[in-house]
């Protein structure tokens, strides 16, 4: 009997130690200034740990592997951090590259792929190990190399994302990772700046910067090759200063409509994606940054750039009008919804504030502190597709 007592003390110690932990409410909030990363729980909105050593986190995203335990931190310094959820650790980081502004995980959740400045191109690695898959250089006018930017996943074991600096799309097959096919689609605008794909895989838009207009490829017919949206948008009007690009991941389609931001102008374009024609420009605030659409469709909400980003405005889209302006704090950054809609997450980073608002009633029920957030990513992401 004497025996049993020491083993029954270390399964009672086990047991204090690993407390039980779901991964379907975490999120990650990325706190930009200090290289660190907060593991939330967005139904109790509580902080469960900060991790650091992550590097430079000024221009940060995350993806998450489809059992939603690991989350892949892309840092602007090039590094590629596997951060445990489950441990509140990091598993293992890896500095690939010397520029890089974000990834992508495969529809099988084998790979991550991340879009590299410097030097221009993208680099896939196990997702596993973080052990070098394939690396695909940005190659343009005979040896040069293009910024990379707008990488998402895309069915078929494909990775999609834009050369900044030759105005092109290519589309990564990764169906035989030893042998990696890659589809370009050359001439499609001026700089690419950023681009979203569709909710169900099939259309994927960037956004141009150096001329009017997005470029679709329609990756369920890529013979067709690429149509240009709105070519004459805002051609001949007086050009603005822009003072923070608008991002256009994490895409903002609601039925039949398609929302992006207008660069440099205080509006939001609202685009009939089955004709891919204009249907309106909404009046806002200042330059929209970011248009996130709530899962449902219905509302759409949208942060600004300077002077202007201590405002969001929410956009019913029953009506497409300003339903309400809200004023969260100082330099909002970035809205991330829960998985079915209900609560929407907000970085307010000169306020060091993550702030909850009911997405019904409107009405602020949280708030959290975090040194400078910027981004907010939940563990549902890993079961959508280009997020």
């Amino acid at each position: 009997m004497k025996k049993l007592i020491p083993i029954l003390g270390f399964v009672l110690s086990l047991n204090a130690v690993a407390e039980p932990r779901a991964t379907g409410d975490l999120g990650v909030v990325i706190q930009r200034e200090d290289g660190k990363t907060l593991i939330i729980n967005s139904t109790e909105h509580k902080q469960l740990a900060e991790i650091e050593g992550l590097g430079d986190l000024s221009h940060a995203s995350v993806v998450f592997s489809r059992d939603e335990r690991y989350a892949y931190v892309f840092g602007r310094d090039g590094g590629l951090t596997k951060v445990d959820l489950l441990n509140d650790a990091i598993a293992k980081r890896i500095v690939q590259a010397g520029n890089s502004i974000g990834g992508a995980i495969s529809q099988d959740g084998r790979f991550i792929a991340v879009s590299n400045y410097t030097p221009g191109g993208v680099k896939v690695f196990s997702s596993d190990t973080l052990e070098l898959v394939a690396d695909i250089p940005a190659e343009y006018d005979d040896g040069k190399l293009s910024k990379v930017v707008g990488i998402v996943d895309a069915p078929g074991q494909r990775f999609v994302f834009s050369l900044f600096d030759a105005g092109e799309i290519w589309v990564l097959d990764l169906k035989n990772p030893k042998q990696p096919a890659v589809q370009k689609f050359r001439n499609i605008g001026k700089q690419p700046y950023d681009a979203l794909i569709s909710p169900d895989g099939r259309y994927y838009i960037a956004g141009l910067f150096g001329e009017p207009g997005l470029a679709l490829l329609d990756l369920w017919n890529t013979s067709e090759g690429i149509k240009r949206i709105l070519p004459d948008y805002g051609k001949t009007d007086e050009k603005l200063p822009v003072y923070k690009m608008p991002h256009l991941e994490g895409w903002a389609i609601a039925g039949d409509y398609l929302l992006v931001p207008a660069i440099g102008k205080h509006e939001v374009l609202v685009i009939d994606k089955r004709q891919w024609q204009l249907v309106k420009a909404i009046p806002v605030a200042g330059q929209p940054v970011f248009v996130r659409a709530r899962p449902d469709g219905r509302q759409i909400w949208v942060n600004f750039a300077f002077p202007d980003n201590s405002l969001v405005q929410v956009i019913d889209v029953k009506d497409l009008s300003i339903s309400k302006t809200l004023t969260p704090g100082k330099a909002v950054l970035h809205m991330e919804f829960t998985p079915r809609g209900e609560q929407v997450w907000v970085a307010v980073r000169d306020d060091n504030q993550l702030v909850v608002y009911d997405t019904e009633t409107l009405a602020e029920i949280a708030r959290l502190p975090a040194k400078t957030p910027s981004g907010i990513f939940f563990s549902s992401r890993a079961h959508q597709i280009g997020l």
